[in-house]
């Protein structure tokens, strides 16, 4: 491990596991992953292995069978995870938000239920907010669940679901317009609902149908899908927490955690194309010298060390505000913003220092090209993070008289 991108202030154990989880990313995950990215294939041997490595249940409490680790100790493997292969880490994003959920605002019927299989991986999560029509703009939601006795009946369309095939767990933002909806604000009539499913594609359960996966530029291997809602029954004791109306404040809180993990990402994903372009600088040669020994190309690693090093530090940040009880949607739209953009500009220039041979499948920097833009948009685009920060830091520095 270089210089650049390290943590002060981890526990022996904290190092030990983020320490165990970049061993297993050098043997398991990047000698494969371009070629399993490439035939856009599952990778299945290397989520057994994350299972076995515990990473599924990192944060889940140690009372329901996980680790019982901090957002940090997450993000930080989250960062190692992506450093091999950033489909991977969205394996395991999605799953973990979900059990945050469930950790935070679950019943405690809920959490005996789900989070000790969730630990295992056995019950692998899924969370659900967006539609085709929707984008950023989650207030807008069409998805509705209509009471009937002792459940609900849910129809819509959604879209963008991580792990959509392969969980059997997923968290569904409906709209419940119980009482008066003409007087109710918009937030305020969305429910989370917990529907349980099969693993797989086409009509998963009764009233579910997953279509297939969606064919995408990069972000491949793992399966990206629609979820199809036609009269779709869930028990009233499946509603997140036990009443309605309480779902879109569930499901920013963990998106919140989510733009930490993305930001983790983005640092991965930035650190792997900062090692492959200082390492091809040192081996090609132009004008009868290697190509590190020019000015122009040392000027471009500068600039990618720092804006490596510069994310890290700006997402531990935001994960620590998070673990120590303190709002920090300020540092994780921060964190989430500068990660994915200097990501971008960072795997460029490696992708410029490659030259010819960056635009050749043979090399690994052509994956991480069009990984990359993913993170721009996910969990919220880089404008929508723009927005959450400016309207923060007015909250906080909000002029006098």
């Amino acid at each position: 491990m270089g210089r650049l991108a390290r943590t002060e202030g981890l526990t022996e154990i904290q190092r030990e596991i983020v320490e165990t989880v970049r061993k297993f990313v050098d043997k398991e995950i990047l000698p494969v992953a371009t070629e399993l990215e490439h035939r856009d294939e599952y990778p299945t041997e290397i989520v057994e292995g994350l299972k076995e490595l515990g990473l599924f249940g990192l944060m889940i409490p140690e009372e329901y069978g996980g680790l019982g680790e901090s957002l940090l100790t997450y993000a930080l493997c989250v960062e190692e995870i992506a450093r091999g292969w950033m489909s991977v880490s969205g394996i395991v994003n999605t799953h973990f938000i979900v059990a945050y959920m469930l950790k935070q605002h679950g019943t405690q019927e809920q959490r005996d239920h789900f989070l000790p299989r969730m630990a295992t991986g056995e019950v692998r999560g899924a969370f659900s907010m967006s539609e085709p029509g929707l984008g950023s703009d989650v207030s807008a939601i069409t998805s509705k669940a209509v009471r009937d006795g002792d459940e609900f009946v849910l129809d819509g369309q959604k879209m963008w679901l991580t792990n959509g095939g392969s969980s059997t767990l997923v968290a569904v933002l409906c709209r419940t317009e119980e009482g008066h909806p003409e007087v109710t604000a918009p937030h305020k009539s969305m429910t989370t609902f917990l529907v349980e499913k099969e693993p797989g594609f086409g009509e998963v359960r009764p009233g579910l149908t997953v279509p297939g996966k969606i064919e995408k530029m990069g972000y491949k291997g793992v399966d990206t899908t629609e979820l199809l809602m036609d009269g779709l029954r869930v028990p009233a004791d499946r509603v997140l927490g036990g009443a309605t109306g309480r779902g879109f404040y569930q499901m920013m809180d963990g998106v919140e955690v989510g733009r930490v993990n993305v930001a983790a990402r983005g640092c991965g994903v930035a650190q792997r194309a900062f090692e492959l372009g200082i390492d091809y600088a040192q081996q090609r040669e132009t004008f009868g010298k290697p190509i590190a020994r020019h000015q122009a190309i040392q000027f471009k690693l500068a600039e990618m060390g720092t804006k490596v090093e510069a994310a890290h530090a700006l997402m531990v940040g935001a994960a620590r505000k998070k673990d120590s009880g303190e709002r920090n949607d300020l540092e994780a739209g921060m964190a989430k913003y500068l990660a994915s953009e200097y990501c971008k500009e960072v795997v460029e220039d490696a992708f410029r220092i490659h030259g010819g041979y960056g635009f050749s499948k043979e090399y690994e920097i052509e994956r991480l090209y069009r990984e990359a833009p993913m993170l721009l948009i996910g969990e919220g685009t880089a404008e929508i993070q723009k927005m959450i920060v400016g309207r923060r830091l007015l909250e906080e520095y909000r002029a006098q008289g």
